[in-house]
């Protein structure tokens, strides 16, 4: 939409916006900056500012909430949620949850089902505590607000609400405009009076979210580089995240997946459609940071490379880094690793990618494919000789979810054998298995099949993890081999806790031994056609 098109004589001077970011681990809030990125290029004359308190100790929050509202009186208040999801397969809320809960499901050892309880209500405590925390700071931002503007009006969004969006609409305060997914369109309406009720949100006590409204394609919106100028100009915490050299600075490439895999949300809240941001753009922005004195860059595509037809974009954005200058960056990024060619390998090593994630899931085709996620793991590892040969040299993390449907020990031993060839190729020091459980999440097919086969019954509430009953159930770890993953992985913490991926590949090979590698690489398409209708 172009600026000259808008109707300004809505938007009046006294507009006064102020971001919130809720507290969270210190990643770059890169939603938060290009909201009011585009709010600014639209309406210069709003007031905006960002407040961050993942940058803010925890004894401070409520005061320095008050102080910054005090000072800068917004008319209008946007709350950014990131987190809410606690199971991870590293270090989280009161140590390890992924630990916590295998100790206190699976452990035979009564002492160490106790260690495991007691870590696990302290992370579910943990876990309440923020839950409640986070709507407190958003009610009291509204209640102090008032106390300068009496009509202030609240959206909260954020990827947190975007997934549990149905469920935290009885958390937050009336009138609270709850929005799932981009943002810009919502902002622009209510700036210019405008009704906004297309949009994907709904406002909490007067209208109801509509059935499936994540589902729902987001508006297109082309977006052009940020301006770091501005944006420093409002957010005073903006150089916290520039000092310290292992920092990674997001810089988004395109928004949407094309893609289907059965338990990934991205694709539902970003949509299907993959909307490019200009390369020239692109760079402008990365240029300005790089100005400041960032060299580490994400790009927080939910897909780098979604799918082969975009391969000439990220061809033309990567030669356009190397020509700005920008020779001495690195880089990282979700890519899908059978959309390479020799080419893109080579930039990707010119441009200094130094971190690579492949997220398989399973080293098992047959697998790989009732999942719905589209990969040809042959593919996979040609590619990845590909990029050794061009000079890829750092480290590479290899997502593995265990136990996914239809796992069998002949589907492990596949993807045990798959690991090893990708080890052959990288390296065994420089290829890292991270460990996963899935995490069942709303509006996935993978919610989907559970509904299907009564593992969960539909009106569940999915933030009722602290329930032991519902948490087993949506960490997904199902029988008859729910026991033996966690007796595996039992015992590799134990172990060996400093490298607990390796030792999991490990003490598997050992009781289950390792397929051949052509069996991991070979599926029957009959079998996966069914299980894809079943989950459909």
């Amino acid at each position: 939409m172009n600026p000259q098109e808008l109707p300004l004589s809505k938007v009046f001077s006294e507009d006064r916006i102020l971001y919130v970011r809720l507290p969270c681990n210190p990643i770059f809030p890169v939603g938060v900056v290009y909201l009011a990125d585009h709010v600014h290029k639209l309406f210069p004359t709003v007031a905006q500012r960002i407040f961050d308190l993942g940058t803010v100790p925890p004894l401070d929050f409520s005061s320095a909430l008050d102080a910054c509202i005090d000072e800068f009186q917004p008319t209008l208040l946007v709350f950014s949620w990131r987190d809410i999801q606690i199971y991870a397969p590293v270090g989280g809320r009161g140590g390890n949850p992924l630990q916590n809960a295998f100790e206190f499901y699976y452990a035979r050892n009564p002492l160490l089902r106790l260690r495991g309880a007691i870590g696990g209500l302290r992370m579910a405590t943990s876990y309440l505590v923020e839950l409640q925390r986070n709507s407190n700071l958003i009610r009291r931002g509204l209640q102090r607000a008032r106390k300068h503007q009496s009509n202030v009006r609240i959206v909260v969004g954020g990827g947190a609400v975007s997934v549990f969006y149905e469920q935290l609409g009885t958390m937050l305060p009336k009138g609270s405009i709850i929005s799932v997914g981009e943002g810009e369109v919502l902002l622009e309406r209510l700036l210019q009076g405008q009704d906004f009720s297309d949009q994907r949100c709904y406002v909490v006590g007067e209208t109801t979210p509509r059935e499936r409204m994540v589902h729902e394609q987001p508006d297109p919106i082309e977006k052009t580089a940020c301006n770091y100028d501005y944006i420093a100009s409002i957010w005073t915490e903006f150089e916290y995240y520039l000092q310290e050299s292992d920092f990674y600075v997001g810089v988004q490439t395109k928004r949407g997946c094309p893609h289907n895999c059965c338990y990934c949300v991205y694709t539902v809240v970003e949509g299907k459609q993959v909307r490019i941001n200009p390369a020239d753009e692109v760079v402008k922005e990365m240029r300005q940071l790089y100005d400041r004195g960032a060299r580490n860059f994400w790009f927080t595509d939910a897909q780098f490379i979604p799918a082969r037809r975009f391969m000439d974009d990220a061809v033309e954005l990567l030669q356009k880094i190397l020509d700005a200058g920008m020779t001495d960056i690195h880089w990282a990024a979700y890519i899908r690793a059978d959309n390479l060619t020799p080419e893109l390998c080579d930039l990707m090593a010119r441009t200094g990618m130094n971190y690579f994630e492949i997220g398989i899931t399973s080293g098992s085709q047959e697998l790989v494919r009732k999942m719905r996620m589209g990969y040809n793991l042959r593919t996979v590892l040609q590619n990845c000789r590909d990029l050794k040969a061009a000079g890829f040299n750092d480290l590479v993390s290899v997502n593995y979810s265990f136990n996914v449907i239809d796992e069998t020990f002949d589907t492990i031993r596949q993807t045990i054998a798959y690991h090893r060839e990708l080890e052959r190729i990288f390296g065994v020091d420089k290829v890292e298995p991270a460990i996963f459980f899935i995490g069942l999440q709303p509006h996935t097919h993978l919610e989907d099949y559970a509904f299907k086969h009564d593992i969960l019954k539909k009106g569940y509430d999915p933030l009722a993890i602290h329930l032991p009953w519902v948490a087993k159930k949506l960490l997904w770890n199902p029988e008859p081999l729910g026991s033996f993953f966690g007796e595996v992985c039992l015992q590799a913490w134990r172990r060996n806790p400093n490298d607990f991926g390796r030792e999991v590949m490990k003490i598997l090979e050992e009781r289950l031994g390792v397929a051949d590698l052509e069996e991991a690489l070979s599926a029957p398409i009959a079998t996966s056609d069914r299980q894809l209708a079943a989950i459909s």
